[in-house]
């Protein structure tokens, strides 16, 4: 299975996801399930997640530094089983790219959560505590993804 975590600039949301979801499938053994992350937009293609980003992340035990900022491509939507938007307007933009042939599943980021969040925020503009924030809300919907994957891959 292969998953794809998107959000506008693939610096913030997308590899803070894309990093804590590939942790968390190791870390069960679950070396099956692919996991990659890019952006709507290509404003930071082949940079660092941003350093707040990167700190958060180390600080709770994530390794972000091997990521690289690159954009959607029309390949995405064939190699991908899900492709995960943080927020509705990138979900819009994914929804518009996607070919009708492609069979990926294209849907919100939160959308196998209960945890009361529809969107995963940008922190980008705002202080430290918003990457923290963002860490909290992805650590919880990778559990469910998780949860999700295990039930499809045993049916």
């Amino acid at each position: 299975m292969n998953i794809l975590m998107v959000c506008l600039g693939n610096i913030c949301r997308s590899p803070t996801a894309h990093g804590v979801l590939q942790k968390k499938l190791n870390d069960k053994g679950l070396d099956w399930v692919k996991v990659d992350s890019a952006g709507t937009a290509a404003y930071h293609v082949g940079k660092l997640p941003d350093a707040r980003a990167i700190a958060a992340a180390k600080a709770r035990g994530y390794d972000l530094t091997s990521l690289r900022a690159r954009q959607v491509n029309n390949d995405d939507f064939f190699k991908f089983d899900y492709i995960f938007a943080m927020d509705h307007q990138n979900l819009i933009d994914l929804k518009k790219r996607q070919p009708d042939e492609s069979q990926a599943k294209v849907v919100m980021a939160m959308s196998f959560s209960q945890i009361g969040v529809i969107e995963v925020p940008d922190p980008y503009y705002g202080g430290g505590e918003g990457f923290d924030e963002v860490l909290d809300i992805c650590e919880r919907m990778s559990d469910d993804i998780i949860r999700k994957v295990i039930q499809e891959s045993t049916l």
